[in-house]
């Protein structure tokens, strides 16, 4: 296949396969915001009197139709497009003639690529942070149920001071909400227009209306200047995977407790064999796996966010193809923090707390007694502590 920009012989099969990579795959999930931008751009072109109504009709008709398509699961982008605007563009071109060549006037696939992924950038970062919630939600729901279910309170993995569920889940839960608000913070970088920035440096003897773009995509501003446009790239990125990062390593650190919790020796937890999996040479056992890969998965999540940083590293202002590699970690980030958050609520609901098997240290209470002495006769609290350390010693 000849691509839209060949200029001669088509590209070695060898160089496609090489440069596109992934990409063509990795773009399904772009093309429904890609055909919004696109109509956006294009009805901008007709009110600045750069296409005509008739074109315009076709285009937005011809997308439409492709978008549902694609959705139907009618067609895909072929490793022989090399992307998703390719594809679109290809697509459209073919189906109603000269007017889908008209609609890349005044952008490039740089800031078109652009838009898609922040328009869907945008849309995952509140499903991300509404995930993040519910399993915050499931947390408190699991705490008003063991209500009454003391724990140990543990440093330095030894008892230290009294617990309970409430105030265990309780914790996880005000960290999964304060990873949501980190997640929604996300749109700061994402919240604004690229279009009209083109391959980096604008239209120049062109008149486009950035602010028209704006409006109907509900970008909260214009990205400017032109020339920040690319330079941006990977900065939102690298922030949507970094709030990522924190929230798995919030919900590793769950996942730590629940296996802690649910050894033989511990026995304070029960979980139900529909999240748990058979020993394939050992009758009596079954594990938990989906906790141990929830505290794996957090390794995961921190591979990406450094990929991502180092792709844009030292990189020279303007555009490099080297960009076209963030969406590989990007997405795989973002999907594994969304399979992630969806198993955990169900999860949850179905934990049981052991209370005849909790045991509580004697010596657990310690501190409460310090305190009291303090308040009680008045003494400083390292005197308190001393008389409580000489009495346990006894």
């Amino acid at each position: 296949m000849t691509r839209l920009w060949d200029k001669g012989a088509p590209l070695d099969a060898q160089v496609l396969h090489y440069t596109a990579g992934e990409d063509h795959a990795l773009d399904e999930r772009l093309v429904r915001h890609d055909v919004r931008a696109s109509i956006a751009h294009a009805r901008m072109l007709h009110a600045q009197g750069l296409l005509a109504q008739a074109d315009l009709a076709a285009i937005v008709d011809g997308l439409t139709a492709l978008s549902a398509e694609h959705e139907r699961g009618e067609w895909h982008i072929e490793l022989a497009d090399e992307d998703g605007q390719t594809a679109l563009e290809r697509r459209l071109t073919a189906r109603i003639g000269a007017a889908g060549a008209r609609i890349h006037l005044g952008r490039s696939r740089n800031d078109q690529v652009l838009a898609a992924i922040r328009l869907y950038l945008r849309d995952v970062t509140g499903a991300l942070a509404g995930a993040a919630m519910q399993v915050a939600d499931a947390l408190d729901a699991l705490g008003q149920r063991e209500s009454t279910t003391a724990l140990p309170g543990y440093t330095h993995m030894q008892q230290a001071m009294p617990s309970s569920v409430p105030l265990w889940a309780g914790a996880f839960a005000a960290e999964l909400r304060d990873d949501a608000a980190g997640l929604r913070q996300v749109l700061r970088r994402v919240d604004r227009n690229p279009l009209g920035s083109a391959a980096g440096y604008g239209t120049p003897g062109l008149s486009v209306d950035r602010e028209a773009t704006r409006a109907a995509l509900e970008f909260a501003t214009v990205h400017t200047p032109v020339t920040a446009v690319q330079l941006s790239r990977g900065k939102a990125e690298a922030q949507l995977l970094l709030e990522i990062t924190l929230l798995m390593n919030d919900l590793s650190r769950f996942a730590a407790d629940v296996l802690l919790f649910y050894t033989r020796e511990f026995g304070f937890l029960a979980l139900p064999d529909a999240f748990t999996t058979g020993s394939s040479i050992m009758p009596q056992k079954r594990n938990p796996d989906v906790f141990e890969l929830i505290r794996g998965r957090s390794a995961t999540a921190q591979a990406c966010l450094t990929e991502a940083l180092a792709v844009c590293a030292k990189l020279p202002s303007g555009y490099q193809r080297d960009l076209q590699l963030l969406k590989f970690p990007l997405f795989r980030g973002i999907d594994l923090a969304h399979d992630t958050l969806a198993i955990l609520p169900p999860a949850i609901a179905a934990m049981r707390f052991l209370p005849d098997a909790i045991r509580l240290d004697p010596a657990i209470h310690a501190a409460e007694e310090a305190n009291r002495l303090v308040v009680s006769e008045g003494i400083p609290f390292r005197e308190a502590y001393r008389r409580v350390a000489a009495k346990l010693e006894r």
